[in-house]
């Protein structure tokens, strides 16, 4: 099965095609348009990687929410052992892909918890959180990052980040990249999307495009400073296509899962 999905997923970024398809993880290519990020810069960051071809394959993004746990999108586990994740590992302080600048820690999951009313096919409830098999040591490279209030509405520009190509099909960057995307409202976004788009989302983007998340950047964080410190806001979740003209990227809003997620991390 797995082999199965990644012969779709390259068969899709040769022709072009939408890269969120429901039946098979989403892997390879990143932020469009973004910037390179510098070591340190986002500490909350993981890197959600698959050992079970006899190597690492980075295929999701995932934010630290304390010593022992993270929160990801909940499509990122599709198909997955709930009862073994042993062949699925955390990377913090992750920067360069294929580098080590030494102050990465890669650990192994131990439990995920992937919300009940998830749908693989409308994205409803893409959220999930997951237990890592020993704790994160917080250092300048490895910090948490704040929920948002619960009902809390996000506004201005927030930060996405993760391992990115510069054009929809590509492949993954090796440097960490970040593009700043502007919040817009939930009438902006039905534009697109129409009842497709839920109150629970939130989307972001440029109207001209070129820049926004794409596959590999599934999971990761949406951060939005507007209410002081940084918070999580969004969790990279679904769209038509990479950074589309006029086609904002779709996140899981965080603060409808606020209490979800702290009832879950014990």
């Amino acid at each position: 099965m797995r082999f199965i999905g990644l012969c779709l997923l390259l068969a899709a970024a040769v022709q072009g095609l939408p890269y969120w398809k429901p039946g098979y993880r989403p892997r390879l290519v990143g932020i469009i348009g973004g910037d390179p990020a510098s070591a340190g810069e986002f500490p909350y960051l993981l890197s959600l990687q698959d050992t079970a071809f006899g190597f690492r394959f980075h295929f999701c993004g995932a934010s630290i929410y304390d010593e022992n746990w993270g929160v990801s999108a909940a499509q990122c586990f599709q198909g997955e052992d709930v009862e073994d994740p042993s062949n699925l590992l955390v990377v913090a302080g992750e920067l360069h892909r294929n580098a080590s600048e030494g102050h990465e820690q890669s650990i192994q999951l131990s439990q995920f918890i992937q919300h009940e009313d998830f749908n693989g096919y409308t994205y409803s409830n893409d959220v999930a959180v997951f237990r890592v098999s020993e704790p994160f040591a917080f250092n300048e490279f490895v910090q948490p990052i704040d929920l948002p209030p619960a009902g809390h509405t996000a506004t201005g520009d927030c930060i996405v980040s993760g391992w990115g190509t510069t054009e929809e099909g590509g492949l993954a960057s090796e440097v960490l990249l970040k593009a700043t995307l502007p919040v817009l409202t939930d009438r902006q976004c039905r534009v697109t999307y129409g009842d497709a788009f839920e109150e629970s989302m939130l989307c972001a983007g440029v109207s001209e495009g070129g820049v926004g998340p794409c596959t590999a950047d599934t999971g990761g964080p949406l951060v939005c400073s507007d209410i002081g410190a940084p918070y999580l806001a969004g969790i990279v979740s679904w769209g038509h296509g990479c950074a589309r003209p006029e086609t904002p990227s779709v996140y899981c809003e965080v603060s409808y899962y606020t209490d979800w997620i702290k009832s879950h991390v014990s």
